[in-house]
């Protein structure tokens, strides 16, 4: 595989031509040396007539050195302002058969590419064997403050070094370093050139105008993505392959059950609106309905919803449908009938771990009113989300009920029930809530309760996210036989 960071002088074999020379500016690399209207510059450069120079997002530094080499054209690299780094794992853990795969793929296709794998299959310790492989100053990106500092807690034990932060009131650059999506693209510009290898945590957040800085404005030659749901509803997945590379590996829930994850089973349950409620769904759906009718919206299309919107506060009955649109919403979410399904599930499963989730704020404060059960929202202060988490994973907090921020990135590896009383329609977020029970631990098996209102546009939600193979009700298979790991010279 070629390395541009494999030598440490910079330079291609002797050239015909003259030398040219790579320098790292603001996010983009430029080619000194380059004369206007050369005939074939390496891909991505374009020349830029305010300086007179062939300039490239940073992005395409391997491509640019690999098309020099290959060219036998020499060059000094200006650009990197890093050396290889030795970095050795320091804890002995046993990797599972897809980690080793997952690791072997993606250093086969040359040390860029996404990982997919379901939460609580160690996707962590695949991306501290990546780093200990690549031998290059890495930095971890993560989409959320908590997530980094469960990052830099990790590779502190695995490499015992010093880790820096970037983020959260934190500016401390290390040869290994953990930031937040925010605070790469802030920064990215100033650091983009000291990093050989980068983890995008949660990848699925990186494409877009501005995350999308964190892998534009970044030289790395090494690149690994990791997620457990890799597609989004806009699309913008696509994008992937042009900033980490392609999806190189990848195991689905139902392929690692009852082997790296736990069992689990899935119920739906179901509850009526009262007559009276009933009465006042239909009178507002029928009301928000008609409203979209006439002034011609279709909401099956991308900008539905923002035009819904936009016309809707043009006018008093506009207004009036937005109202109405909202009212019908949340009779459905938040029937009083699911409190007291709840109620008997709590019951009936006392003495285990569960995790409540909901679609809004207002029912999580419900729910710890009538049940006098911790929450954690987005208002919940970092120190008492903390606090909060390592009493439920101590069994202090035996419930926690939660809106949308536990979805993804919390290692609660005890909690063996969920409860959904409410939810938008993507399969993300609901495969990200049932990966939250499935953490393997002892015999531990897990159930998901998904609580819908008959009858209402719940149903609908309810088979829209539930579009996932992981819903599909079939037995696990064998597990992925054995293979060993990689050596040093594949």
């Amino acid at each position: 595989m070629s390395d541009p960071a494999g030598s440490t002088n910079g330079h291609a074999a002797t050239a015909a031509n003259g030398p040219l020379r790579l320098v790292f500016e603001a996010g983009t690399l430029i080619v000194e040396g380059l004369s206007e209207g050369d005939d074939s510059p390496p891909p991505g450069l374009k020349y830029d007539f305010r300086t007179r120079q062939y300039r490239a997002e940073a992005i395409w530094y391997r491509t640019i050195v690999e098309q020099l080499r290959a060219r036998k054209r020499s060059y000094q690299d200006a650009a990197r302002s890093y050396e290889p780094s030795s970095w050795r794992l320091q804890v002995a853990k046993q990797a599972f058969p897809h980690q080793v795969e997952g690791l072997k793929a993606w250093w086969e296709a040359g040390g860029r590419g996404v990982v997919v794998l379901p939460t609580g299959t160690g996707k962590t310790h695949l991306a501290n064997m990546a780093i200990e492989r690549a031998g290059r100053p890495t930095l971890v990106i993560t989409p959320t403050i908590d997530l980094m500092n469960q990052w830099y807690d990790e590779l502190v034990l695995a490499f015992g070094t010093e880790v820096g932060l970037l983020g959260g009131g934190y500016y401390d650059i290390k040869p290994l370093t953990v930031t937040t999506y925010d605070s790469a693209y802030l920064n990215m510009d100033r650091l983009g050139n000291r990093f050989g290898l980068i983890v995008f945590d949660e990848c699925h957040h990186l494409p877009g105008p501005t995350y999308g800085l964190a892998a534009t404005c970044a030289i790395a030659p090494y690149r690994l993505g990791l997620t457990a749901t890799p597609e989004r509803a806009d699309n913008n997945h696509i994008h992937l392959d042009q900033l980490i590379g392609p999806i190189v590996y990848r195991r689905e829930i139902t392929q690692l059950r009852g082997h790296y994850l736990a069992e689990y089973s899935i119920n739906t349950m179901y509850v009526h609106l009262s007559e009276e409620e009933r009465v006042r769904y239909e009178q507002a759906r029928e009301l928000y309905r008609e409203f979209v009718r006439m002034s011609g919206i279709d909401m099956r299309k991308p900008n539905g919803w923002s035009q819904f919107i936009y016309v809707a506060h043009r006018s008093p009955e506009g207004r009036e449908a937005f109202r109405a649109y909202r009212e019908q919403r949340e009779l459905a979410l938040a029937a009083p009938a699911k409190l007291n399904l709840l109620g008997r599930l709590l019951e009936r499963h006392s003495g285990d771990r569960v995790l409540i989730f909901t679609h809004d704020n207002a029912t999580v404060y419900t729910i710890a009113r009538q049940f006098l059960v911790p929450v954690i929202t987005h208002q919940t202060k970092t120190k008492e989300r903390r606090d909060i988490l390592l009493k439920f994973n101590s069994g202090e907090y035996p419930i926690v009920a939660t809106s949308r921020v536990l979805n993804e990135g919390v290692n609660v590896p005890e909690a063996n029930v969920a409860v959904i009383l409410s939810g938008s329609g993507s399969v993300r977020e609901h495969v990200q809530r049932l990966g939250r029970v499935l953490r393997k631990s002892g015999d531990k098996e897990a159930v998901l309760y998904e609580v819908i209102t008959r009858d209402t546009v719940e149903e609908f939600t309810s088979n829209r996210r539930r579009q996932h193979s992981a819903y599909d009700g079939k037995p696990a298979p064998p597990p992925p036989r054995d293979r060993p790991e990689p050596g040093k010279d594949q």
